[in-house]
Order: C-alpha cells, then structure tokens, then sequence
C-alpha cells in the first residue's frame, strides 16, 4: 500500500514540534515550584508569628506569678526579675525551623512588681527570607503580652 500525504496529514510539520511538550513542561513545572515555595515560605512566617505570640502570652504569665510578693509553700521568695523571665520565654520557643533571632524584652510599666502592677512581655524575632524577587533579607515580627501581676 502507497503512502498518501493527504490522508495523515505532512509529517515535516510535525517533526519540527518534537520535544516541545519537554520544554513547555520545564517551564510550568520551574513556575509551580517557585510558587510552592513562596507559599511554604509564607506558612514559615505565619508560623514563626504564632511561636513568639505564644512565647510572650507565656511569659506574661509566668511573670505575673512571679511578683514580689510570691513565695513558695516553704515561705521563701519565689520573685523573678526581667533577666530570669527573658530567660524563661527564650527557652519556650523549642522548634526554631526559620532560623532567625529571637530576644525578648519584660517591662514593668506602673515601675514595680508589687500585686496589681502590670508587666509587659515583648518578643522579637528576626525572620529570614529566602523567598525568590523578594527585596527584603529579613521581617522583623514583634508581639506583646501585657498582664497584672497576681502575685
């Protein structure tokens, strides 16, 4: 049987789109992948505000236990000053997997830590980002936690 061009249509045409499918496929696939990161990226940094939320709620209230007039059962002083509850809301943050800076910073805004004073805990921390076409190297996330003491 004779090959016809007309019936399956010219074969030269379709030689000349070989491999293109590959090369249409690297570009969606390169898109999709800088897409997926930013998005990973972005949960990385909601995260990351979450953790020193939580890290200054629970230092606000470990410090506002802590006041100068808490004792212990046995009648001594259990009071802690700010370099103690800095300390305590630093070691709360466990899991550091965005690899920034964390500093924490305890005020007592009415000036001392008597019962019904407030004290105020602010952590810092210093997100990297490594997200493509992003100008900035770091965000700086900062929440605050403010209660009375009770004790």
């Amino acid at each position: 049987m004779a090959y016809r061009a007309g019936c399956f249509g010219n074969k030269d045409i379709a030689r000349g789109e070989e491999g293109s499918s590959l090369v249409e496929m690297a570009l969606s696939y390169s898109i999709l992948f800088i897409l997926l990161f930013c998005v990973m990226e972005t949960c990385l940094a909601f995260y990351s505000q979450h953790m020193i939320s939580e890290a200054a709620r629970g230092g606000a209230r470990y410090a506002m236990v802590h006041g100068s007039s808490c004792t212990t059962s046995t009648g001594s002083s259990c009071t802690l000053g700010s370099a103690q509850i800095n300390t305590f809301v630093t070691g709360l943050v466990s899991p550091n997997i965005a690899g920034g800076t964390m500093s924490a910073n305890t005020t007592y805004p009415n000036g001392n830590e008597n019962v019904g004073s407030e004290v105020q805990v602010q952590v810092t921390y210093t997100f990297k980002v490594t997200m493509p076409f992003v100008p900035k190297d770091t965000i700086t996330l900062t929440s605050t936690s403010k209660v009375p003491i009770l004790r």
